[in-house]
């Protein structure tokens, strides 16, 4: 196993490799893990591939976890390494710290997570503990964000989501508003500004799922 054909399988999978590392025991993953690979859709064409399989045509709840949980399950099984999944807690495995050790994730202008391909569209659907130790290209040098004008900042309407932090009751407070419609069925309009976001591809019915599940 190398990191190339381990990219081929997961892309098979419509996924994509959001960055990989070799961990320390103080990254907590788990035991005997010498590769932890952080697995994301691959864009375009995810939303159009996932929404045709099982768990979204079966009318039970969770269908991108249980998607998410059969398809890398399975990955893991087949590569003799351990699936681990950022739902199903607590105790929850810790994503964000393990983001940001790939280097490919850091925090972002209004703090929360952005990535060097998703921008603040990133999503993590699971990750790969492999027991193998393989080589790994070197993440990128320069962060996007430091030569940005930084739309990010001010594109919240009710300034929710800020460099100060998150207000989370403020945005579930904007959402209940008919002027919160254009969020609730586009996506977050902080995420949307994000130029790396904007080159994505993600559509938006995906952003309109996960925006129901934060906002039912």
């Amino acid at each position: 196993m190398d990191y190339e054909s381990l990219t081929r399988a997961v892309h098979d999978l419509h996924l994509d490799v959001f960055g990989a590392f070799h961990p320390t025991p103080e990254d907590a993953a788990p035991k005997g893990t010498e590769t932890l690979v952080l697995l994301g859709p691959r864009e375009p064409g995810f939303w159009a591939h996932v929404t045709t399989e099982p768990e979204f045509t079966d009318g039970k709840p969770d269908r991108m976890d249980r998607w998410s949980r059969r398809v890398i399950g399975r990955l893991a099984c087949d590569l003799g390494a351990k699936a681990q999944f950022p739902f199903g807690g607590p105790p929850y495995a810790p994503f964000i710290r393990w983001a940001t050790r790939t280097g490919r994730a850091w925090p972002s202008p209004v703090t929360i997570l952005v990535h060097d391909v998703a921008g603040l569209m990133v999503s993590y659907r699971g990750a790969l503990a492999l027991k193998e130790r393989i080589e790994l290209p070197q993440p990128p040098i320069e962060r996007p964000c430091e030569s940005c004008s930084k739309p990010c900042l001010t594109a919240c309407p009710v300034n929710a989501l800020t460099s100060e932090g998150y207000d989370t009751a403020a945005c579930h407070g904007y959402l209940d508003t008919e002027a919160g419609a254009d969020c609730l069925m586009q996506g977050c309009a902080v995420r949307r500004a994000c130029p790396l976001s904007q080159s994505y591809g993600r559509l938006p019915a995906q952003s309109a799922f996960h925006m129901r599940s934060f906002h039912p």
